[in-house]
């Protein structure tokens, strides 16, 4: 295959295309998601892209507002911290630090919303293209191996996978980061540290940590409200 070869069948995966009729792989997939999150010894890997969403998600808006990203962490302990750079104080400081807990459940929901659309394979083009733009920036060996072994993933049902393949990995992605962010969020909630976001914007504001995790609170359960509307309309 040349590269013109190659360039044309990106284009066409990367362009919507008609989803695939509904059947047994939208449960599958949903299942998948599930035991990812359930089964501890699945949650151990799966939960470091939920871990990459959220410091990416760091990053994103630090950037839409107006900061310098400079490079994230990812730890195997499911921690990890994303650096940008601009005032110390401030409307961009405080956004960019609230952001990483709802991030995975707003990526989440959309993406359950896109793997029923006709947009899952557009939807791992634009993912894969992040993440290897993503490695750039990454710190450490161990963020470098999470993003790449993830967009090899991505890459592999991406090219390989066809309609259904694409639909069924964005919808599990999706299940699988909606309910990862809740499980995020109850580690938050039981810790308490001082490094967590919580506690970083009450430093940083004078508002308790306990009413911005309220906040998450309600994005979170806004995102699964939108996510099992879009379930239950999509498998009838």
């Amino acid at each position: 295959m040349d590269i013109g070869s190659v360039l044309s069948r990106a284009w066409d995966l990367a362009t919507p295309s008609t989803p695939p009729d509904q059947g047994w792989w939208s449960f599958a997939a949903l299942l998948v998601a599930l035991a990812a999150v359930v089964a501890p010894p699945i949650w151990r890997l799966a939960r470091l892209a939920v871990t990459i969403v959220h410091e990416l998600g760091h990053a994103g808006v630090g950037i839409l507002m107006g900061r310098r990203f400079t490079g994230f962490v990812v730890s195997p302990d499911m921690s990890g911290h994303a650096i940008t750079v601009g005032r110390s104080q401030g409307i961009g400081r405080v956004a960019s630090a609230w952001a990483g807990y709802p991030m995975p459940a707003l990526l989440g929901a959309l993406l359950i919303q896109v793997a029923f659309g006709g947009w899952a394979s557009t939807a791992l083009a634009v993912a894969l293209v992040l993440l290897i733009l993503s490695l750039v920036f990454s710190r450490s060996l161990h963020t470098v191996t999470t993003v790449l072994a993830t967009a090899v993933i991505i890459a592999l049902v991406w090219w390989f996978g066809g309609p259904l393949g694409a639909a069924a990995l964005v919808l599990g992605g999706g299940v699988l980061l909606l309910l990862g962010a809740w499980r995020h969020l109850g580690a938050v909630m039981r810790s308490g540290r001082r490094q967590d976001d919580p506690q970083q914007l009450a430093q940083l504001t004078g508002v308790p940590a306990w009413a911005w995790i309220g906040t998450y609170l309600l994005v979170l359960a806004l995102c699964s409200w939108w996510a099992a509307a879009v379930l239950l309309r999509a498998l009838g």
